[in-house]
Parts: C-alpha cells; sequence; structure tokens
C-alpha cells in the first residue's frame, strides 16, 4: 500500500477519533505528498521521495521545537513534539547506534575509504544507502567520527 493510501486511512481513523493534533499531522502530509505529485507532473511518486517528504517535516517540526523551547512556549512546542511523532510512526524502523555504526562500517570498507579526505565518497554511498533508516545528521556525525 503506498504512503498516499496509508496517510488517508489514517485521517480517517483520525477523523473517527477526534484526534486534533493527528488529523493535521496526517493532512499536512497528504498535501505534502499531493504537491509532490503535481510537480512531477504525472510521473510515479518513488518511496524514497515519500521517505525525503517525511525525514523533511519532521526535521521541521523538531527544529520548531526548539525554537519555542527557547522562547519558553511550551504549549506550541508540546503540539509540534506530538505531530513530529505522528509523522515517524510512518517511517521505516530507524537504525539504533550500534546497528548505524554497523552499516557505515561496511559502506566504509566497500568504498576503501581511510582518512576524513573521503568523507564525500563515504557520505554520499551511505546517504542513499541509509536513507528513511537514519537521518542525515547521524549517518555524518557516525562517519566522521569513524574516519577519524
Amino acid at each position: 500500500m503506498s504512503l498516499e493510501l496509508t496517510i488517508s486511512e489514517a485521517i480517517k481513523t483520525a477523523m473517527r477519533e477526534k484526534d486534533r493534533v493527528a488529523l493535521d499531522s496526517l493532512r499536512a502530509v497528504k498535501a505534502q505528498i499531493i504537491l509532490l505529485q503535481t510537480e512531477a507532473r504525472g510521473a510515479e511518486v518513488t518511496a524514497e521521495q515519500e521517505i525525503a517528504i517525511l525525514q523533511r517535516m519532521i526535521k521541521q517540526r523538531k527544529d520548531s521545537y526548539d525554537q519555542f523551547t527557547a522562547q519558553g512556549r511550551t504549549d506550541l512546542a508540546e503540539v509540534e513534539e506530538a505531530q513530529s511523532k505522528i509523522i515517524e510512526k510512518f517511517l521505516p524502523k530507524q537504525l539504533s547506534a550500534e546497528e548505524l555504526e554497523s552499516e557505515i562500517k561496511k559502506i566504509i570498507s566497500e568504498t576503501g575509504a581511510e582518512s576524513i579526505k573521503d568523507l564525500g565518497k563515504v557520505m554520499g554511498v551511505a546517504s542513499k544507502a541509509l536513507a528513511g533508516k537514519s537521518d542525515g545528521k547521524s549517518i555524518s556525525e557516525m562517519v566522521k567520527k569513524l574516519l577519524a
């Protein structure tokens, strides 16, 4: 089942349960998917593009959460945090730190990287291989740690 259909079903459930936060979050996701489809002009939206949308939306909400917390607006921060948790449910299972380290070690050995100078080469492969399983910041930090 595509992400769009899954989101549509979740919207129906949120409407029945009168879950306002979930409904707002899911409608925002569906709007982003429809926008992507419109920009693609009839081309099929890939799973990677859908995952990228979800990751971007979660990142936006986490950034907003940080800003609201810094400004003392806990009421708004709580809404952003709740929305990011709802959106995270539609992402593939995220890798733990140990699993991420293991995957990146494999990529480093496959690419033949030896020092921090090879960061770009490793990041290119790792970003594609681990898309949706971990965020870019975590991947970058782990690659830098292992190449240092």
